[in-house]
């Protein structure tokens, strides 16, 4: 009976430091597919799954969404830090969302709590972000956003993908640009 328990003791031991070291080599894996991948293309990705495009638009210029009218985050003047804020905390009294959970509440944001802000509390947005997530969209429109001129066929197909039709205005615009440039024949 008791080199049975022994055997059951040992056999959980085993499979606890099997399961321990699978969850260990999984997550060094994890990892490393994440920092090996391009920085940009997270925050792209968190800016699509945040659904930052709403209002922002895909190339970041903004205008009217169903949050309001959406700053440009290309002519944006707002440091890294003023960003990932903005990005945590929303703006008071206008249409952009918080993404963080707890904000105005458990974390104050811009030194004003839930009760500070009242009524211009900003709204939800549809999805919580991580801090890492809020860092990713930040070095987003840092890299690949902010300061840019008009929006471009190429910018538009590394945001959709070459099967979106959504990019073609700019192809069309780009050929019949090419076109009018050729001498009269």
């Amino acid at each position: 009976m008791l080199e049975k328990k022994n055997r059951m003791k040992l056999r959980a031991i085993t499979h606890f430091a099997l399961l321990a070291f699978a969850v260990m080599h999984g997550s060094v894996a994890v990892a490393q597919s994440a920092s090996s991948s391009d920085p940009a293309d997270v925050g792209k990705a968190v800016f699509k799954r945040a659904n930052c495009f709403g209002c922002h638009k895909w190339h970041g210029n903004g205008g009217g969404g169903y949050g309001g009218d959406a700053l440009s985050l290309r002519k944006t003047e707002l440091t890294r830090e003023q960003m990932i804020e903005t990005i945590i905390c929303g703006r008071p009294g206008t249409g952009m969302p918080y993404f963080a959970r707890g904000s105005y509440d458990t974390a104050k944001c811009y030194d004003m709590s839930r009760k500070d802000v009242g009524d211009g509390i900003p709204p939800e947005g549809g999805t919580f972000l991580r801090p890492n997530d809020v860092e990713a969209v930040a070095d987003y429109v840092l890299v690949q956003i902010k300061g840019k001129g008009e929006p471009n066929y190429a910018e538009c197909v590394s945001f959709f993908g070459t099967t979106s039709r959504v990019c073609d205005i700019y192809n069309a615009g780009a050929k019949s640009s090419t076109q009018s440039n050729e001498p009269a024949k």
